[in-house]
């Protein structure tokens, strides 16, 4: 068997694998990002030319910076909610036993799993309801319903990979609940809590159907390509599609440096620090 993993013929095959694998996923991205170089205004090969004349067109579009401007407040404001709901679904996870952990787990990683047209249409069933939808904070709410899970997703593998004892040892040497907390907890689960941070914001980015829903006329920017599709097409869609390419996997990459790290807190500094700290 070591014979067979040892094989170059399969080593090479494996990464030719890889490759065009990886091409076949990025290829349309990276049409995309090509194309939005064109001077031409219908994607063409041979490109008629070399142009920034679209980049231009972008930067000086109000309805792009006003998408953008509510694209960034609600990523910002949607990660912060999302990771502290998150972490705390997570926390609960780890440390409490009862009745129907189980179900609260699965209801807790369930709105991913729901269809994102059906999700829309019930967000904004809901919102109207109690007068909520149609503003910018309908967004906010939605995306959190959105996001929260993958923020809890990556708390609790985090928090699968600590000793329950470090915190009961902490609580043995004096420490309070919430110091255990800042102390063993948190600096444990930073690396975590850091990449879920830019998660939730990616997702928050990249998401358009159920903001077109509930968003009104505070649209977002992946809300504003979906309105330039609607009408003529526009060599705009690909700049605007290659920023937001480039800025939701500069976020993720990060996501993936911070979870790479393993800042293991040492038993008998975690303890110590939270019970000199009482």
């Amino acid at each position: 068997m070591s014979d067979f993993n040892r094989n170059p013929a399969i080593d090479w095959a494996l990464k030719a694998y890889i490759v065009l694998a990886l091409a076949f996923i990025f290829a349309p991205i990276a049409a995309s990002f090509v194309f939005s170089f064109n001077v031409d205004r219908f994607p063409s090969l041979p490109l008629g030319g070399f142009s920034m004349t679209w980049y231009e067109a972008v930067a000086s579009e109000p309805l792009v910076w006003e998408g953008l401007r509510n694209t960034l407040i609600v990523g910002v404001v949607v990660s912060v909610l999302s990771t502290l709901l998150g972490f705390g679904a997570a926390y609960t996870d780890f440390r409490y036993r009862f009745f129907g952990k189980t179900f609260y787990i699965a209801l807790a990683m369930l709105p991913p799993t729901i269809p994102v047209v059906i999700l829309g249409l019930a967000m904004l069933a809901f919102l109207s309801n109690i007068d909520l939808s149609g503003a910018i904070y309908s967004v906010v709410i939605a995306h959190v319903v959105m996001c929260a899970p993958f923020a809890m997703a990556i708390t609790r593998l985090r928090l699968s990979q600590m000793d329950p004892s470090l915190e009961a040892a902490a609580w043995n040497l004096g420490a309070s609940e919430w110091m255990a907390m800042r102390h063993v907890i948190l600096p444990f689960c930073m690396p975590a809590i850091s990449a879920a941070l830019l998660i939730t914001m990616a997702v928050s980015f990249d998401e358009f159907a159920v903001a077109w829903f509930v968003s009104g006329l505070n649209e977002t920017l992946p809300v504003k390509v979906l309105g330039f599709l609607q009408g003529q097409v526009s060599p705009r869609i690909n700049v605007i599609g290659t920023f937001v390419f480039l800025a939701s996997i500069t976020l993720v990459i990060l996501a993936q440096i911070l979870l790479m790290k393993r800042s293991v807190v040492p038993a008998s500094a975690a303890a110590g620090s939270g019970a000199s700290k009482s």
